[in-house]
């Protein structure tokens, strides 16, 4: 509330945080230590070593089960003409045709042969059928799938994708197939915005405010939608570039695939409010002639999420519970802990609920499962996967096993690992196995030297000393590098590039390490944080990141409590001690009233309360305050213009103002990778609330 503040989508909702095309070939040009040392934007081939790891990973798989493939091509109605989908503002938002080479019938020997069958699967383009004359899904336009439920008189939407203009093209594409409906209903199944930001491509809002179109959600949902990136959004922004490895081009030394989809749309993202909310476990709602039950599922992949069964077409919607593929327990870009355990026992509750009578069962991400023992069958191993993960990794826990050690210990059964639902392909089972030890145990091992660990910048120089210098780490890297000994190689070189970042010799062989693990990872968020750290230790990151504003949607639904919230973390805290005061907020046209505190250098707030002594009152409506969050006007305006009023001594507020900083997504992750335009430390200050995909 405190400046002309802008609140700009960044990273999670543009992926394209650089204002690059997905996949380009990206090079610094400040010409700083970090600029590329060595560019290959097709990559080093495939070691011998990793190939016949390759080899033996093919062997062990059951390539002789061919149902996927059946399945994912049954019900296809037609292709559309195109390959790409431009945006609103002229540039590519989506384009199928980049993954083509998928389609070649080549083995890719840099790509986990588990993982490009799954790549090949997702390459479903078009319109589906999934219940003759009722059930349709256009797949292939995003991350997730849209999915049409063919009422009396229109089209029930669930999940609307990402982008607006995805989502308005697949609405376009299904109306010229099979005739013209309106939207009577759409149906968000959870609070990823690959499932509700393309919601103006299909609904205008007035008709969703007038509550011509019902728009479903389960309870909770605006305030998850908008709460579990805001306050660590910035660094969440960074880490999502490694794990959907923004800076990789598209072909079989590096982007492949995103697991649940081939990647997600570069467009306009949006969020309309639901005006019907389901806040019963089980709970059903009928909207032009179609019966829906749904199944809340909370804290499961998302926060709060929902099934859905269809009682007239024996049709169960998994939203992204149930998908094909294993999901994360813990996301590498960072986020709450996920729970196994509950995970698992709301899938049993499909399974016993809905799962015994089911013909069909589809979902937001991969393709239909037909057939009521396939789908029990599905059913049990995505339950069992998720039960076994939790129960195991605490298993070896209760005997000492600790969180740096589980991901060597734990094994996932050879009866779950035989079936291809179950594949880690999205979440990855050594990621998972720690996660679940750090939900319940934390962070700490129980080992006292890891109770205050030095930071790897000041350890690093110890460790390159003790090893005899950097020449010996070196000749033992290449050894190790030649002897495919590669994570032992990352071990010590990382401690290297650590204490000498500008040394290109390390940074070279870190990258070659890197990029082996990366060719032999089958989970798409392991590969694309390897081969991201590849490409940034050979190129460094790109000139500058340009902040990119999608709209006020998200704005609009975050709280102000929220944004206050972020306020207090944007603040330096070492120039905060010794400032002093009070400030009431009171926002007239939303009937809220928020008091504010600064002291001991902390910003706090409390909503529902005013001081009795404040030093300044402000009273601003919260619609007004809108365009102050989303940068299109200042307090200063908003006075001058008698849209706000101030009544006190604002000092404090000037005080507050003046020590706000900027968070950009373009920090170090490795160091030395930063370039002259990307330099940490306070900036002007810029508000970035950020939605997440998985």
């Amino acid at each position: 509330m405190l400046i002309g503040l802008s609140v700009l989508f960044a990273g999670l909702l543009s992926f394209d945080a650089y204002g690059q095309t997905p996949g380009a070939s990206l090079i610094p040009t400040d010409g700083g230590a970090s600029a590329a040392q060595h560019f290959d934007p097709l990559g080093k081939p495939p070691s011998k070593f990793t190939i016949e790891l390759r080899n033996g990973q093919k062997a062990e798989l059951p390539f002789a089960d061919k149902r996927d493939f059946d399945e994912a091509k049954r019900g296809f109605i037609a292709e559309p003409p195109y390959t790409k989908i431009m945006a609103d503002a002229g540039h590519v938002a989506w384009d199928m045709a980049s993954y083509g080479w998928l389609l070649t019938g080549k083995d890719f020997e840099s790509i986990h042969p588990s993982l490009q069958r799954q790549a090949v699967l997702n390459m479903a383009y078009g319109l589906y059928e999934v219940v003759p004359g009722r059930i349709y899904q256009v797949r292939g336009y995003d991350l997730a799938n849209i999915s049409f439920i063919k009422g009396d008189t229109g089209w029930i939407v669930f999940d609307p994708l990402t982008a607006q203009e995805t989502a308005r093209a697949a609405l376009e594409f299904i109306n010229d197939k099979l005739g013209k409906r309106p939207v009577v209903g759409v149906v968000y199944s959870h609070s990823h915005v690959d499932h509700f930001g393309g919601v103006r491509g299909v609904v205008d809002e007035a008709d969703a405010t007038s509550g011509k179109v019902m728009l479903i959600a389960p309870e909770g949902f605006l305030q998850e939608a908008i709460a579990e990136n805001v306050l660590a959004g910035n660094a969440m922004s960074r880490r999502t570039q490694w794990q959907y490895a923004v800076l990789l081009q598209r072909g079989p030394h590096g982007h492949v695939d995103q697991a649940i989809g081939k990647n997600v749309a570069n467009g306009n993202t949006g969020l309309i409010a639901p005006n019907r909310l389901v806040g019963k476990n089980i709970e059903e709602i009928t909207l032009d002639g179609v019966k829906m039950v749904f199944q809340n599922a909370p804290d499961t992949e998302a926060p709060v999420e929902m099934n859905t069964y269809f009682p007239q077409f024996k049709a169960l919607w998994t939203s992204e519970i149930i998908t094909g593929t294993v999901h994360n327990i813990y996301t590498l870009r960072g986020a709450r802990v996920r729970n196994a355990l509950n995970w698992s026992k709301e899938i049993n509750e499909a399974l016993y609920k809905f799962g015994q009578e089911a013909d069909v069962m589809f979902a937001s991400h991969s393709w239909p499962r037909w057939g009521n023992a396939r789908i029990q069958e599905v059913l049990r191993a995505q339950r069992d996967a998720y039960a076994n993960l939790n129960n195991q990794a605490l298993h070896y826990a209760n005997w000492g096993v600790t969180l740096n050690e589980i991901h060597n210990v734990y094994e996932v059964p050879k009866s779950l690992r035989d079936q291809w639902a179950v594949r880690s392909y999205h979440g990855d089972v050594q990621n998972n196995s720690r996660a679940v030890i750090n939900r319940f145990l934390g962070h700490y091992d129980g080992n006292p030297v890891n109770l205050i660990p030095l930071s790897p910048k000041d350890s690093a120089p110890l460790y390159v000393e003790m090893m005899g210098g950097p020449a010996k780490i070196v000749a033992k890297s290449e050894e190790l590098l030649g002897q495919g000994k590669y994570l032992l190689a990352t071990e010590i070189l990382n401690k290297l590039v650590f204490a000498e970042p500008h040394n290109q010799q390390a940074r070279r062989l870190l990258a070659d390490a890197y990029e082996q693990l990366g060719y032999r990872a089958e989970s798409t968020s392991v590969r694309n944080s390897f081969l991201q750290g590849a490409f940034e230790l050979r190129n460094g990151l790109p000139g500058g990141v340009p902040p990119r504003s999608t709209g006020p949607d998200v704005v609009r639904a975050m709280s102000t409590e929220q944004w206050l919230d972020f306020i207090g973390i944007s603040m330096d805290p070492k120039k905060a001690d010794g400032i002093r005061f009070t400030i009431n907020l009171a926002t007239p046209d939303n009937g809220e009233q928020h008091a504010i505190e600064m002291s001991n250098a902390t910003l706090t707030n409390i909503k529902g309360f005013q001081a009795k002594n404040p030093d300044l009152t402000v009273t601003v409506n919260r619609s007004d305050l809108n365009q102050v969050m989303m940068g299109q006007a200042s307090f200063d305006d908003l006075l001058a213009s008698g849209k706000a009023r101030f009544e006190g001594d604002r000092s404090g507020f000037d005080r507050l103002r003046a020590i706000l900083v900027q968070f950009t997504p373009d920090f170090e992750i490795l160091p030395g990778t930063a370039t002259k335009a990307s330099t940490l430390g306070p900036k002007p200050f810029e508000v970035r609330d950020l939605v997440d995909y998985d």
